[in-house]
């Protein structure tokens, strides 16, 4: 089997690969740990959260498929390990998410419920 690409690319890849993903990881904490506790901007966050999750599980089942093919190292191991940090990672914060936004959500109700009466 031919490689999908060279070391040299691979270092590249690896490099870009993983700064696109922590960079996507601390954006995600930073917005999310902002707005899911304040009820905010929900559609911005699960689309973040679940592009995220996308994105990992591509790059991991990429990365499986590499390594089913008897790949080089340097191409299979980028894939598994920047997908398998993202996928695992967002996929645990998901539930995280959605419990911070039902929190903020029964407040609201509280607090509404106290103005009332």
């Amino acid at each position: 089997m031919h490689p999908w690409w060279t070391d040299q690319q691979a270092a590249l890849i690896g490099g870009i690969g993983g700064s696109i993903i922590g960079g996507m990881g601390g954006v995600f904490g930073t917005v999310a740990g902002i707005c899911a506790p304040r009820g905010k901007w929900k559609g911005l966050v699960f689309a973040m959260t679940y592009t995220c999750i996308a994105v990992g599980w591509t790059l991991l089942f990429a990365g499986l498929a590499a390594l089913a093919l008897h790949q080089p190292y340097g191409v299979w191991y980028p894939l598994l390990l920047g997908g398998g940090l993202l996928a695992v990672v967002m996929t645990a914060l998901a539930p995280l998410v959605h419990l911070r936004y039902r929190e903020a959500e029964n407040r609201r109700l509280e607090a509404e419920q106290l103005r009332r009466g």
